[in-house]
């Protein structure tokens, strides 16, 4: 498998001014496709330790091992912040060790949805992506365009923005009427709107497959991230027949608690890997049946 030292975290002025846009090689969603199409893959597996369901390892041999084992068949890997915050400064030291190991051609997603005022985003953009080095990150767009700029301005970066999220509670907010239209579908139309670099997806539940149908019509080429799959019951076959553009891909299928905890034995790896190469085939295969 590929060398897991082969990723640089990028060296940046820690105080640039909110002008200056950063620009590298390769923009995420070309890197995004590489991996996808090398690896036939569009599984994105969320390493998201829980010490509660881990097997008796710590947490940075785990995230390890699950890398080593599934690091060809995936096209991104996304850790969420919760759990590595959770953990304290040793945590975020993990989550920073992590990130590093994964292979340099696959990205990385930092799953923190985070959003604020101009000045505080742009503090949380350069953490994400100028400190952790994270090719992409998920944001909360409730605070609207300026919260966002800070994030987009890094071109080559990509931005997820929350849409239509797969938890429960979604409807609470996202659903609600404006202007004759549901929340989350003004979402997707001012991010629509503000992707002038090319840049932003959006985070669309799998438990939802209506509004993920929806969201795909209004955003044909945007990539979607699409949690929900597993542990919280989203139908794999409506993920991704509604997730894909028109060309088959640029819809990441999450799977976290379904591949992590496959085991609790000493076989976890393997265990998270037979799984793993399970679901990247059975969306193989849907892929092709959407086509």
């Amino acid at each position: 498998m590929t060398s897991q030292h082969s990723r640089i975290l990028p060296t940046f002025n820690l105080c640039p001014s909110p002008a200056i846009i950063w620009v590298t090689t390769m923009k995420f969603t070309d890197k995004l496709l590489n991996a996808s199409r090398k690896n036939k893959s569009w599984l994105c597996i969320g390493l998201d330790p829980d010490p509660e369901l881990m097997p008796a390892v710590d947490v940075l041999q785990f995230n390890k091992t699950i890398i080593e084992a599934t690091s060809d068949l995936v096209c991104a890997y996304k850790p969420n912040l919760a759990f590595y915050e959770a953990l304290g400064a040793e945590g975020l030291a993990i989550l920073e060790k992590t990130i590093k190991y994964i292979p340099g051609d696959i990205p990385v997603i930092g799953d923190a949805k985070r959003g604020d005022i101009g000045n505080t985003a742009r503090a949380y953009a350069r953490a994400l992506f100028a400190v952790l080095g994270f090719d992409a990150a998920t944001v909360n767009p409730y605070l609207g365009f300026d919260s966002i700029e800070p994030f987009i301005n890094y071109q080559d970066k990509g931005v997820f923005i929350l849409c239509r999220t797969s938890n429960r509670g979604a409807t609470d907010f996202q659903n609600l009427s404006t202007n004759g239209l549901p929340l989350y579908e003004t979402v997707a139309q001012k991010a629509k709107e503000w992707n002038t670099y090319g840049n932003i997806g959006l985070v669309v539940g799998a438990t939802y497959p209506e509004e993920l149908k929806r969201v795909r019509s209004i955003c044909p080429e945007m990539p979607l991230l699409i949690p929900g799959i597993g542990a919280q019951g989203g139908d794999l076959a409506s993920a991704v027949g509604y997730g894909v553009d028109a060309r088959g891909e640029k819809a990441i299928i999450n799977v976290s608690r379904q591949i992590l905890y496959a085991s609790k034995e000493k076989d976890f790896a393997q265990a998270a890997r037979n799984t793993a190469e399970k679901i990247r085939n059975q969306i193989n295969d849907h892929r092709h049946k959407a086509r």
